[in-house]
């Protein structure tokens, strides 16, 4: 399973970033995807995951500000992500919890910087 992500890139504070995030390979099941991201000096940390049944989970320091959606059907999930703050710059990688394990995408840097 191989999981290419992209639209991260510079905005200003206030701004608005689409991440997108796609899962190929042979023969899978998705059961869940989302996004983690990692900021310099800090651990990574979730950010919002959505389920095959379309439950999701978003840290607190999000709510409200960004929305995780997914078409089930081509194995893609979406962040978008409104009100952007200085303190959402980080590395985002997408997540992906399928039925042969779990893989990471390649990272997709977000700057928010005025």
């Amino acid at each position: 399973v191989q999981l290419q992500a992209s639209g991260g890139g510079l905005v200003q504070p206030g701004g608005s970033l689409r991440l997108s995030c796609a899962a190929s390979g042979r023969a899978f099941n998705v059961n869940i995807m989302g996004w983690y991201r990692q900021a310099p000096g800090s651990q990574r940390e979730l950010v919002a995951i959505i389920s095959n049944l379309g439950s999701t989970e978003y840290a607190g320091s999000v709510k409200g500000r960004f929305t995780i959606s997914t078409i089930n059907a081509e194995n893609t999930v979406y962040l978008r992500m409104n009100s952007l703050k200085p303190q959402d710059t980080a590395v985002y990688y997408c997540y992906a919890l399928t039925s042969q394990g779990v893989y990471w995408g390649q990272g997709t840097l977000v700057t928010v910087s005025s």
